[in-house]
């Protein structure tokens, strides 16, 4: 018996339970289907082609090892799938479910063809720890606050162990296959030689950067996860994203180590991530369109410049410069500074928080439908557990408070360098001689901020307050 299986956001051998389910049954046919124009406007973004490159590069080399053949072919899935059923002569299709709105009507659809065509079809759960339909409240209903949530999470069973790399046969049939390099997933311009120099992707890759967290990092993640200058994050979400570390090989590695109440606070990061995918799930209208109705009225400003000045890092507030030239050169943003780009964005320039999803979409590494839709939600106030619209991140005083020596700031603002902690994150603040003095004239090395906090958030306010009130 051969059994195609259908890889997509899971490229790892380890803990993966369709390869684990097909590799019991004979040969087994290990395929990627590139076919973007079927996940609609929320396909790979230019960043993720990147990483999905070199993902793809290094499970390829792990069947190579074991004498298998990643076999890539691009174009209607469907259709892709019918023709390497007839040239394998496979008698089952499995693959590890995603839980986007787009590609669960399309697999949906692609099952109910092969089982009328009496293919063996099953699909697994390999990237979350529970699924999207098993967790619901007291009335069968979705949560739509994490902390009932996580503490319901809780109280189920835990997580299951990880699988472990199973044995593999090769199908007897010969299968051709595209080049990787005929995806066109690498950029044309030389905009990710940063990128390169940040990040290894694939699944060897994602094991070293989780052993290395849990050694110590992990026990002071609930003191170290705010500060952008200093390196107390796991660095996982990425790996996380393309699936070649799972959810469950996380919380199992950190548990072997170190206690639950010990690893508590990174842990419960796993639980928002299975939040993100809950809400999406049963809520699949959000990735365009605010949970909480009223929103839609809220009076969104269309402002290019402003726009344009947040997105390369230039719109007078350091900390906010910093944290989205990070995001330029790595692909990667700090959480901390994530949310206070993102306040910025709807609350002081008041621009449509789809503006700032679209733009992290497509220069993120980890762009994951499910966590942006409900971090942009969150930090705008128009989602489930959304931050009260009242909560404005002031970018002066979040700059001072988790980045007090200027660290950050300096590392990605480095026209900022040479000023004195105490002005680096207000520099129109800082008296004459001191911008002289570091070589700074405001307007020519570094911009003047683009509006005022103050009389921003008084707006902000005013305008949330209108739809509160409607």
């Amino acid at each position: 018996m051969t059994t195609i299986v259908w890889f997509r956001q899971d490229f790892r051998l380890e803990d993966n339970p369709a390869l684990t389910a097909a590799a019991t049954k004979g040969g087994i046919v290990p395929v990627f289907i590139y076919a973007p124009y079927e996940e609609g406007e929320w396909s790979y973004g230019g960043a993720s082609k990147w990483w999905l490159h070199h993902s793809l590069e290094n499970l390829a080399e792990e069947f190579l090892e074991r004498g298998l053949q990643l076999i890539i072919r691009q174009g209607d899935t469907l259709k892709t799938l019918q023709s390497l059923i007839k040239e394998t002569g496979a008698t089952a299709v499995y693959w590890n479910r995603r839980y986007e709105p787009a590609i669960l009507e399309r697999d949906t659809h692609i099952k109910s063809y092969l089982k009328d065509a009496e293919i063996d079809v099953q699909s697994f759960n390999a990237n979350l720890l529970y699924e999207p339909w098993t967790v619901h409240n007291k009335q069968k209903k979705p949560f739509q606050v994490f902390t009932p949530f996580w503490k319901h999470l809780l109280t189920l069973p835990a997580p299951a162990e990880p699988l472990h790399v199973p044995k593999m046969q090769k199908s007897s049939q010969r299968v051709e296959s595209e080049n990787l390099e005929s995806l066109a997933l690498l950029p044309t311009i030389h905009w990710d030689k940063g990128i390169s120099t940040h990040w290894k992707p694939g699944a060897k890759h994602a094991k070293e950067v989780l052993m290395g967290f849990n050694k110590a990092a992990v026990l002071v993640y609930s003191e170290e996860r705010n500060r952008p200058d200093h390196p107390g994050v796991s660095h996982l979400s990425p790996y996380l994203h393309f699936g070649e570390i799972s959810p469950r090989m996380i919380w199992h590695a950190a548990l072997q180590k170190h206690s639950f109440i010990d690893v508590e606070p990174y842990l419960r990061q796993l639980g928002w991530r299975e939040f993100a995918h809950h809400l999406l799930y049963h809520f699949p209208k959000t990735p365009n369109s605010p949970l909480r109705v009223d929103f839609k009225k809220f009076p969104w400003m269309k402002n290019s410049a402003a726009l344009k000045a947040w997105q390369k890092g230039k719109t007078g507030y350091p900390i906010v410069d910093a944290g989205m030239r990070q995001l330029w050169t790595t692909g990667w943003m700090h959480n901390r500074v994530r949310m206070v780009v993102g306040s910025f964005l709807v609350k002081d320039l008041l621009i449509n928080w789809i503006e700032g999803a679209r733009w992290f979409w497509d220069t993120l590494l980890d762009a994951d439908l499910a966590n942006n839709t409900l971090g942009w939600q969150w930090v705008a106030g128009c989602g489930a557990d959304a931050a009260p619209y009242f909560r404005i991140f002031n970018p002066i005083t979040q700059g001072e408070k988790f980045d007090p020596e200027g660290e950050y700031v300096r590392q990605w603002v480095p026209e900022l360098a040479a000023l004195p902690n105490e002005w680096i994150q207000k520099p129109w603040e800082a008296p004459s001689e001191v911008l002289r003095a570091a070589g700074v004239t405001l307007g020519r090395e570094y911009p003047h901020p683009i509006v005022d906090h103050k009389t921003a958030r008084t707006k902000a306010l005013e305008a949330f307050q209108e739809v509160r009130g409607s």
